[in-house]
């Protein structure tokens, strides 16, 4: 009796796989330096080219911000250092900070917020004072990202409104239309699709068209993720954890995006004009966690600069 020869059949993959594959292409990713320091080498958990995003907390020292940057744009990385404007004492601050970042790594992008500090250090208050010294313009810096909050800002709306916080994006827009820089919108993580499209589709539908860069938080423990969402004023999205947490079954399993990125994904594939364009991973749950769940999910390879 002759043998068998089965032709091995090939698994297709669901479309809404695809589609997240490929809105994951480009993901950017945001360290400190205190957690960069643990990485031995960021060329083995990331594609060259990545966006790293380097997060300026108030105890953390410029110089060690800008080791951290020299270190991973050496290494092969677009580096985007934050400006937390309520940091910064005052243009001549500024103007340091800037110049040591040029003269060590060659840095020529910013991520301008205002920081999470009550009372300002220094003469800056928000991102927009920030842009208006013109001081990153001057310096040749070729793209300027501010922040985003899909579900508002009590810091800024204390009623709970978007009204200061789109009042600002505003300012931000006509600001960009006569900016030479790349412009573009990196938010706050969030946990659920539909409130976060209708506030991209309200964003445009008001002329606002900075591309998006959405935060996402990386796989990590649900307790993890409900104690840095009540820190970071995550409100409306948190349900999302709170129902998985009254799930027994789900309540020690790591928490991953999938559902919240392929909702996006196919989003944006039913509408091409969809103006989130790009995944920024907060790695609550650890860099290499985080870099290995995007990679093996699509994220295998960087946007060019230009492409911001």
């Amino acid at each position: 009796m002759g043998l068998l020869n089965f032709a091995a059949k090939e698994v297709k993959k669901p479309e809404s796989s695809i589609q997240l594959e490929g809105f994951l292409k480009g993901f950017s990713i945001e360290v400190m330096p205190r957690t960069a320091e643990k990485i031995e080498s960021f060329r083995d958990l990331l594609p060259i080219g990545t966006r790293v995003y380097i997060a300026h907390l108030e105890d953390t020292p410029i110089e060690d911000m800008v080791a951290t940057a020299k270190r991973i744009a050496a290494e092969g990385f677009d580096v985007m250092p934050h400006f937390p404007a309520r940091l910064i004492k005052n243009r001549q601050t500024l103007e340091n900070w800037i110049a040591m970042y040029q003269g060590e790594a060659n840095i020529s992008q910013a991520l301008l917020l205002a920081g999470g500090l009550t009372n300002p250090h220094g003469d800056f208050a928000d991102s927009m004072q920030l842009l208006e010294t013109d001081v990153f313009g001057n310096a040749g810096f070729k793209s300027l990202h501010v922040a985003g909050h899909p579900e508002g800002n009590k810091d800024i709306d204390p009623d709970g409104s978007l009204t200061n916080v789109n009042k600002a994006l505003h300012w931000k827009q006509a600001f960009s239309d006569t900016s030479d820089a790349e412009m573009a919108i990196t938010t706050q993580f969030c946990f659920e699709a539909d409130p976060v499209i209708k506030w991209a589709n309200s964003l445009a539908d008001n002329g606002i068209k900075l591309p998006i860069h959405i935060g996402v938080a990386g796989p990590a423990k649900l307790q993890t993720l409900i104690k840095f969402s009540i820190a970071c004023g995550v409100g409306a999205s948190l349900r999302v954890l709170q129902r998985r947490a009254k799930d027994l079954t789900k309540l020690l399993l790591p928490f991953t995006p999938d559902e919240f990125l392929t909702s996006l994904a196919v989003e944006k594939n039913k509408n091409p004009a969809f103006n989130i364009t790009n995944i920024h991973f907060f790695p609550l749950g650890g860099i290499k966690t985080n870099a290995k769940w995007a990679i093996e999910n699509g994220g295998s390879s960087a946007v060019p600069l230009s492409q911001s």
